[in-house]
């Protein structure tokens, strides 16, 4: 199979999608970060020193879904029409999951939308916890959840929480 991504010379280059037809495209993807007890917990109560991880990590992931053609230098820029985060804190596995929905009319998939803003909004709650006494934070479980392409779901297997990091 011929790697799209590449020309005639083994050159890389932005896929040309003009030809395809605009359809409704939806993704969802996740990632989970692992943290210490310490962590959670202050997470978990709103007590963070720097503020509301939850809060900027919603707005880190919503903004990384508008800006990942400038991120990942193959990806289209794209006019998305919707993008969502979710956060669920398991305080007994000690695991905050970071769910990303995006969806635009247009020519190509927005999968990478979702993958960067699930990303990028771990990221920015392991800026936020990091400095709390245990182990460092883990991010796991980065993985595309769902795609579909006008109402052709395409379901991918579910995500499973890791264990918290060792010595938590």
């Amino acid at each position: 199979m011929r790697d799209l991504h590449l020309d005639d010379q083994g050159r890389a280059r932005m896929v040309d999608v003009g030809a395809k037809d605009v359809q409704r495209r939806t993704a969802s993807a996740r990632a989970v970060i692992a943290m210490s007890g310490d962590a959670m917990q202050a997470l978990a109560t709103g007590t963070l020193a720097k503020g509301d991880a939850l809060a900027v990590a919603r707005i880190a992931a919503i903004h990384a879904a508008k800006r990942t053609s400038d991120l990942i230098p193959l990806c289209h820029p794209l006019a998305l029409d919707h993008a969502a985060a979710d956060m669920v804190l398991d305080e007994q596995a000690r695991t905050a999951t970071i769910t990303v929905t995006v969806r635009m009319s247009g020519r190509t998939g927005v999968e990478m939308e979702a993958l960067t803003a699930a990303s990028v909004g771990a990221l920015a709650i392991y800026d936020m916890v990091k400095g709390i006494d245990g182990p460092a934070p883990r991010i796991t479980d980065v993985a595309l959840m769902e795609k579909s392409v006008d109402d052709d779901r395409r379901d991918r297997a579910p995500v499973t929480h890791p264990s918290a990091p060792e010595g938590a």
